[in-house]
């Protein structure tokens, strides 16, 4: 009986994924995404403006310097626990001028980690395919100035069908002091990629893609005690809003992955510095 549930729950997937290779064929008009609109591109800069400012009022003092959505010392036990706490922040309003707003939070503490560990790691990005594998496939430094940085990341995210996607980043670090430090990501420019390895790679312009990424912001904050570090992430994403009657198909990977991507990221920095 077991064995029969794996194969129907594998046939499931395949009958999935044959759907939406023939949707892509056959109507490609409805999965194709023009680029965001201006309305849509200000309503998520406004957004990020209010979510910047607030991080930064956090960031002005050790206590609070963590967001929780629970009592502290509620949330310390949970997270040196091992557990972690994702909480979806997203608007009431998130879909806007035909694209979808996505806001998460996700915290976690690494045992025996330093405020230092994360730094050097997140500034590394040639380690970035070692640590964050398979979604980050290559990254590199495009310019740095100080505590500033351009990077750029080729990124491959899953979910019934493949994604690959350029993305190239404006990167800032900050610290109030030794133990409590932050980050924050902007993006520049986010491509996806057709055919990416072989000799047909090329870049889809905005009447090409299918707007699974169109803008993402990251932020991090990091707060160093009782043996470790607690990390928190903060990620703010902008993608197409789904055509009416494909969400069964669009739905799954356009609402999964900002969630999934954000806990895969948490699991692996905690990974990559604990002790």
């Amino acid at each position: 009986m077991l064995y029969m549930k794996r194969r129907f729950k594998v046939f499931g997937r395949t009958i999935a994924a044959s759907f939406f290779l023939m949707l892509l064929l056959l109507a490609p008009c409805r999965l194709i995404a023009e680029a965001p609109t201006p309305g849509a591109i200000v309503a998520y800069n406004a957004y990020c403006a209010k979510v910047e400012a607030r991080l930064a009022h956090q960031h002005q003092s050790a206590e609070g310097f963590l967001a929780t959505s629970s009592s502290p010392e509620d949330a310390n036990a949970r997270l040196r626990r091992g557990e972690l706490i994702i909480e979806q922040l997203s608007p009431a309003d998130a879909e806007r001028s035909g694209a979808l707003l996505h806001h998460w939070r996700a915290t976690a503490f690494a045992p025996g980690a330093k405020a230092s560990d994360f730094v050097r790691l997140m500034q590394d990005l040639d380690s970035y395919p070692r640590y964050f594998s398979p979604q980050v496939v290559e990254a590199k430094v495009l310019s740095r100035n100080g505590d500033h940085m351009q990077v750029w990341m080729r990124v491959r995210q899953k979910h019934v069908i493949t994604v690959v996607m350029d993305s190239s980043y404006e990167v800032s670090f900050g610290r109030l002091d030794a133990q409590h430090g932050y980050s924050n990501s902007r993006s520049m420019q986010i491509s996806e990629i057709e055919s990416p390895g072989t000799s047909s790679e090329r870049s889809l312009g905005p009447g090409e893609s299918h707007g699974f990424l169109w803008r993402q912001n990251t932020y991090w904050s990091y707060e160093e005690r009782d043996g470790g570090l607690y990390l928190q992430v903060e990620s703010v994403s902008l993608t197409r809003s789904i055509p009416l009657g494909l969400d069964w198909v669009i739905g799954p990977y356009v609402k999964s992955v900002p969630r999934e991507s954000l806990e895969f990221t948490l699991r692996s920095v905690c990974s990559a510095i604990g002790h």
